[in-house]
């Protein structure tokens, strides 16, 4: 076939391929359009799951009939002028492709007024290019019906009604996370499906909580912290409230509903030391700064961004949420701050016990610390309090060997010992090895290990990693290795036990992860057995000293695989149990 030139109707169609992939991604276009008006209140019709009708009527600033015929030509926008303006981006939408793209796939209605005129104009740009004096509020509705007729392949390729009507429910409700001083409303086939009033900035948890669920309120920490010209506001979900799939992750940038690559890599690292394996964090996160740092015109849709100095946000993102991890919960831990930090969130229903840590006696510590309990690094203070009884109270009893029962200011807290002494061990090791590096404890008697060639190999690839964790081994023979030293605050572990559990885990993340990555998994299965083991029985000396250990140390409410550490009930919880007070 000879080289020819398209008709200009198939080249908007092949162009609006890239904008419309389904209903939600026209309601996307048209919802930032109306966000950027300055709607106050948005309301959202569909029938047929966005195939037959989707209507989206805002009260912004409006159009004029000279703006109608510009709003449906191919880059024509007010949002930008020049190329200096892509520099500093500050509105959801500024290609000028939304409409047009819409158009040329579906049939179009634009009725719109201005405050400043008497009615309004309606402009259908598939039937006539001149706008129709129309009866509108100040505002601007947007009727898109029969979309993709014009295009019957790309209809084939649609889910049904129920699975695109999902898609432009979540698809409000990013929008509406992201903007609460917004009333947002949908309806479907007339029946509907969401209410959201705007809501001044004082009650953005309300729309949090309606949207996200109470349970995932209950269970998250406030961050608001600064640094390098960045800003991080938001919710993060404990980790202990984690879930078996990434469902509830919301970022913002700018306002700017994102999913960019390094963003989702630096909270992926930063909860990786306090999550099981497989399972994800829930949080809604707020990232602020100057436009020009950030390039939002990388993609028709717009959620991909490239920022200027990526390694900068990928710090600030990973360290401040690390950060406010550590010092949320039962631990007073605090880690040396730029600005800002975190709060948790409002106490738990008291229908959901509420979960976080506890701490180590003293002569449980020198059987595992030897002396690095009050001298070498000492654990951090806890801030003063004028509390009589501390956060997780006073210990009262053991239970089966296992948890450790204290009577706390509001009710009880039950403590997984073992667990809680895990993270403590954990924590002072990591604290070790960045500090000064991972003390090393001699063995008297040099223990040999039988291990396979493989095994014995990955020894000896691994020596500078080894080293660094605190581990003297090394190869004398084609299966053989021998263990000549274990971290000082390991040193009454079983060694042997302990150094197959570490070439497990070399076995397994070799070459997948960095190598700072690989040293905290390391650090980590050290921690569990340098902790103190179920059935061992605990003096009441001991058990304080855990609670008020627990109460100092960082991540404390979850161990290092990520299962709770402690538990609360209030006395309201209890009360209940018991049906008191009915």
């Amino acid at each position: 076939m000879a080289i020819q030139r398209l008709a200009a109707e198939l080249v908007n169609q092949i162009a609006a391929g890239e904008i419309i992939e389904r209903p939600a991604s026209v309601l996307k276009e048209l919802l930032e359009n109306a966000l950027d008006a300055g709607a106050q209140s948005i309301q959202v019709d569909l029938e047929g799951g966005g195939l037959t009708l989707i209507r989206v009527r805002d009260d912004g600033r409006g159009m004029t009939a000279a703006d109608l015929p510009l709003a449906v030509e191919s880059h024509a926008t007010s949002k930008i002028g020049a190329l200096d303006d892509l520099e500093h981006i500050a509105t959801l939408g500024f290609r000028g492709e939304a409409l047009p793209s819409i158009a040329s796939v579906a049939e179009l209605e634009i009725t719109s007024r201005t405050a400043t005129e008497a009615h309004g104009y309606c402009l259908t740009p598939n039937h006539s290019d001149t706008p129709a004096p129309a009866p509108h509020p100040p505002g601007t509705t947007v009727t898109v019906r029969d979309l993709f007729h014009a295009v019957p392949a790309r209809r084939k390729f649609l889910r049904t009604e129920r699975t695109e009507l999902r898609h432009i429910q979540e698809l409000v409700r990013r929008i509406a996370l992201g903007r609460p001083e917004v009333g947002f409303a949908l309806t479907h086939n007339g029946r509907r499906l969401l209410d959201l009033p705007a809501l001044g900035p004082e009650a953005a948890e309300r729309r949090v909580g309606e949207l996200m669920g109470g349970s995932f309120v209950d269970a998250a920490l406030r961050i608001d912290a600064e640094a390098a010209g960045l800003r991080l506001q938001g919710w993060l979900g404990l980790p202990t409230a984690s879930r078996g799939q990434p469902d509830l992750q919301y970022v913002y940038l700018n306002g700017r509903m994102i999913r960019d690559r390094l963003v989702m890599q630096a909270l992926r690292r930063a909860y990786s030391d306090v999550l099981f394996k497989d399972r994800y964090p829930a949080y809604l996160l707020h990232l602020q700064m100057d436009p020009a740092r950030v390039d939002v015109n990388v993609h028709p849709t717009k959620h991909e961004v490239r920022f200027r100095d990526s390694r900068l946000i990928f710090d600030f993102l990973h360290r401040q949420v690390e950060r406010a991890l550590a010092q949320g919960g039962a631990s007073g831990a605090t880690a040396p701050s730029e600005s800002g930090g975190a709060s948790p969130g409002p106490p738990p229903a008291a229908a959901a016990p509420q979960t976080g840590a506890l701490a180590l006696p003293v002569a449980e510590a020198r059987a595992v610390y030897g002396d690095t309990l009050d001298a070498g690094t000492p654990a951090p203070e806890a801030p003063a309090s004028t509390d009589p009884v501390p956060r997780l109270g006073h210990a009262v009893a053991q239970i089966h060997g296992v948890y450790v029962l204290a009577e706390s200011a509001s009710g009880l807290v039950l403590v997984d010992m073992h667990a809680a002494h895990e993270r403590i061990v954990y924590e002072r090791l990591k604290r070790q090895y960045r500090d000064e590096g991972v003390a090393r404890q001699p063995l008297l008697m040099p223990v040999a290990v039988n291990v396979t060639p493989a095994e014995a190999d990955l020894v000896e690839d691994s020596q500078p990693l080894l080293e660094a964790v605190g581990l003297d081994v090394d190869r004398v023979g084609p299966e053989q290795l021998r263990l000549r030293g274990l971290p000082a605050l390991l040193a009454r572990a079983d060694g042997e036990a302990l150094l197959r559990d570490v070439l497990a885990d070399l076995r397994v993340d070799r070459g997948a992860v960095a190598i700072e990555a690989r040293q905290q998994h390391l650090l980590a299965t050290m921690g569990c057995h340098g902790s103190v083991r179920a059935n061992r029985r605990l003096t009441p000396a001991e058990q304080e000293n855990l609670l008020r250990e627990m109460e100092r140390t960082p991540n404390i409410d979850q161990c290092n695989h990520g299962r709770p550490t402690w538990v609360s009930l209030g006395m309201a919880d209890l009360d209940r149990l018991f049906l008191r007070g009915r």
